[in-house]
């Protein structure tokens, strides 16, 4: 099975690479892109590959461009490092997305699910429908994101605008911690996907599995030996996070 990936950064493509050659063996990448416009004109002038690893985000615009430009119609699987939630209701027979890092577990999932829905070519004229479909989904124009919160404050609920909370964590259950230092269990919610969606993706950053960040409450940040970032966040209950080497020129993007 040939595959192609296009992702702008080249060490996640190299890690990608390696784990598809560890664990799915029967998938040979023949072709690696790492931008919007060298995507475009490979896919231009090649025959389709059976399957695309494609990044959300890249450093010239966003892979759903290359649809408008091309006539690509083969499976796909997003990777993404945010905005998780709204794909999901595409994990469907075309498109499926992965978390990054990347888990190679889930990747080999994907791989097989591809197997199963492909090797019989009959749900590939289902590919461009739904891709349209994630499109119209994932746009701006689309997106609510909530204004405020209703938390539980003493034997009361409270609102709690969204632009005042500085991070939402999950520890045994999800807590809010605010601007001006205090701490919070939000109402209804038991994990950080249900509340990531909710959130504008500009202002709001998924760190890691426990921890979602606002821009606003990041003081500063270093890399240590790994590649690794530590984050210094400006809440006294809760004033570091970090984020892993693999996601972290994702971050380093979104905070520019």
């Amino acid at each position: 099975m040939k595959a192609v990936i296009v992702e702008d950064e080249k060490l996640i493509a190299a890690d990608l690479n390696k784990m598809l050659v560890r664990c799915c063996p029967d998938v040979q990448v023949v072709a690696t892109q790492h931008s919007l416009k060298t995507a475009v004109e490979w896919f231009t002038t090649h025959p389709a590959p059976d399957l695309v690893f494609m990044d959300i985000q890249l450093s010239d615009g966003t892979s759903f461009e290359i649809f408008d430009k091309t006539d690509l119609q083969c499976p796909v699987i997003f990777t993404t490092a945010y905005n998780e939630y709204a794909i999901r209701a595409f994990k469907v027979n075309s498109v499926d997305y992965l978390l990054k890092p990347i888990d190679e577990d889930e990747l080999k999932a994907a791989v097989e699910k591809y197997h199963k829905l492909f090797d019989n070519g009959e749900a590939t004229a289902q590919v461009q429908q739904q891709l349209e479909a994630l499109v119209r989904q994932l746009s701006p124009q689309q997106q609510k994101h909530k204004e405020r919160f209703i938390v539980h404050y003493k034997n009361t609920l409270m609102p709690v605008a969204t632009e005042q909370i500085a991070l939402f964590v999950r520890d045994e259950v999800v807590f809010v911690y605010t601007l001006d230092g205090e701490r919070y269990i939000p109402d209804q919610f038991n994990s950080l996907d249900e509340v990531e969606h909710l959130l504008p993706p500009e202002k709001f950053f998924r760190a890691n599995r426990h921890a979602i960040v606002n821009i606003n409450a990041i003081e500063n940040y270093r890399a240590d030996y790994t590649g690794k970032l530590h984050l210094k966040l400006k809440t006294p209950l809760y004033p570091e996070t970090d984020i892993s080497r693999e996601k972290a020129p994702v971050f380093k993007k979104w905070m520019e």
